[in-house]
């Protein structure tokens, strides 16, 4: 089916009670998750770990497996990762984060940052779309399903109107969490780029909430829910550019939405709690080497190792090494020796992120 994609905003009326109903439940939580993000008392720990299982999560979606091995054991900064998949995780959560600060500096989402996020995900500044040609086939099938725009004006155009709609409030009146599941088809169905429109688009969705105000880190992210119906999600991206009703889809990213919201907030709630107990059984068993410092990079990173706490506490190599070696007698961290390297594990963090990542 080719594209028949109207600009933004449309005719319709959102105003039934299931979608009423699911608004108030989705804005509920999502306040509550807002007022949960201080409790941690170091935000870039949450910020960190819930990314990571994002990008692994989002990355999935498009068939880049990876494993938490792969992922905890490789270093962005350094430019070192254990797979090929894992680097291509790693770029998604860089783009995420410079995503992030555009949004956070400028107080809107552009499509020249549109265009900077893809390049971050994909690694080359191809650009949107420029020769005819791109279908979304049946992944069984290899049937057509659907033939998004082909014309690099009609592309330039339509995300254009898109910029707008995400950034001018008074040319509709939608709640914001309708327009954002609005955003989300416009996008895909848009397709833009040759590749890594899906990873792009979910990155668009969380910005668009942080620009709203709606949350004040990047810190809900649906692609863990996406992955967990991704039969359909798929159905009801073509079903609605079918039949051009909106009711289903728009339910499906609400619900979506309350879901990933108290997930999340149960999330941090058990990282506290860890946190706790960690630093309870330091500052009894270890009182000579807590610090603030010592048990941030151990949540920071799950896999740290010597260079890292080097790196974030100021110390000799010897004086590491020694830390880390404590808290692996009372049991905190587990030592795993891989190749040269070795990785100093938190037990109970990792337990909860495997977990979180595989529910």
């Amino acid at each position: 089916m080719s594209h028949n994609i109207s600009p933004l905003p449309f005719d319709y009326n959102f105003d039934t009670v299931a979608i009423l109903k699911a608004l108030t439940k989705a804005h509920k939580a999502l306040a509550e998750l807002k007022g949960s993000e201080d409790i941690l008392p170091n935000k870039s720990i949450l910020i960190s770990a819930l990314s990571l299982q994002e990008a692994k999560d989002s990355s999935e979606i498009e068939n880049i497996i990876t494993t938490h091995d792969e992922l905890y054991q490789s270093n962005y900064a350094m430019k070192r990762f254990s797979s090929a998949a894992a680097k291509e995780v790693y770029a998604y959560k860089e783009a995420l984060f410079h995503g992030n600060r555009l949004v956070s500096k400028h107080g809107l989402i552009l499509v020249s940052h549109i265009l900077e996020i893809q390049s971050i995900i994909e690694e080359n500044n191809a650009g949107f779309r420029r020769l005819p040609g791109t279908v979304l086939r049946n992944d069984r099938t290899n049937e057509t399903v659907y033939t998004p725009p082909q014309h690099i004006d009609e592309i330039e155009s339509l995300m254009k109107n898109l910029e707008i709609f995400m950034n001018n409030a008074t040319i509709c009146d939608w709640d914001p969490l309708i327009k954002m599941a609005i955003i989300h088809h416009q996008f895909e169905s848009i397709h833009p780029f040759y590749d890594g429109n899906g990873r792009t688009g979910r990155i668009v969705n969380i910005l668009y909430l942080v620009k709203e105000n709606l949350l004040s880190s990047p810190i809900l992210y649906l692609s863990g829910y996406i992955n967990q119906h991704r039969e359909e999600y798929y159905k009801l991206l073509q079903s609605t550019r079918d039949t051009g009703s909106w009711d289903s889809w728009v339910l499906f990213i609400l619900e979506g939405i309350s879901k990933t919201a108290l997930s999340t907030i149960e999330y941090i709630r058990e990282i506290k709690k860890i946190m706790q107990s960690h630093k309870q059984s330091i500052r009894e068993k270890l009182p000579k080497i807590y610090s603030h410092d010592l048990l941030n990079n151990i949540f920071h990173h799950p896999y740290t190792k010597i260079e890292y706490v080097m790196e974030d506490l100021k110390v000799s190599r010897i004086t590491a090494t020694r830390y880390l070696e404590e808290l692996v007698r009372i049991n905190i961290l587990s030592k795993k020796k891989i190749g040269r390297e070795s990785f100093y594990i938190n037990i109970e963090l990792f337990k909860l992120l495997y977990e979180n990542m595989n529910s």
